[in-house]
């Protein structure tokens, strides 16, 4: 597929709230893919969010390199969540920058696959966090708002 140009820093697309998708058809798993390709591209990145590539879609694809495997999710919602995290974060979107955040410690996912079949995940830990950060750029949110303290 393509890899696909990140957006940085101050860019004002990575503060703007995504749409819903009303269709999942081969345009969007097209575009899942190539967010995938581009994600594996990077140095160090375990999920990307549509916006971050300049898509105004709720698309997040994640890949942590765990058992759950690589995860193509359309619309995703916090559903639930439990307890409390302090996390360290960085963000594709701007590098070299690390900071502490609160997080829940466990949240519920519900989505749709690449296929548009509904799915509902439950992330604890380092899965949590990286659902919570995904879906805030999704919102036009963006972890350097909720970071306690900077690390670099």
């Amino acid at each position: 597929m393509a890899l696909r140009q990140l957006r940085f820093n101050d860019d004002e697309i990575l503060r703007k709230k995504c749409r819903e998708v009303e269709k999942v058809d081969d345009r969007i798993r097209e575009l899942l893919e190539d967010m995938m390709d581009t994600l594996h591209a990077t140095e160090n990145g375990a999920a990307l969010a549509a916006s971050q590539i300049g898509i105004l879609k709720r698309l997040v694809v994640v890949d942590m390199g765990g058992p759950e495997g690589p995860m193509k999710l359309v619309n995703p919602r916090i559903v639930a969540s439990e307890g409390t995290q302090e996390c360290i974060e960085g963000c594709l979107s701007f590098p070299g920058r690390f900071g502490r955040t609160v997080r829940p410690a466990k949240v519920t996912v519900e989505a749709l696959d690449e296929w548009g079949k509904p799915l509902t995940l439950t992330g604890e830990g380092d899965l949590a966090k990286c659902f919570c950060h995904e879906i805030d750029h999704l919102d036009g949110k963006v972890f350097i708002d909720i970071v306690t303290e900077y690390l670099d």
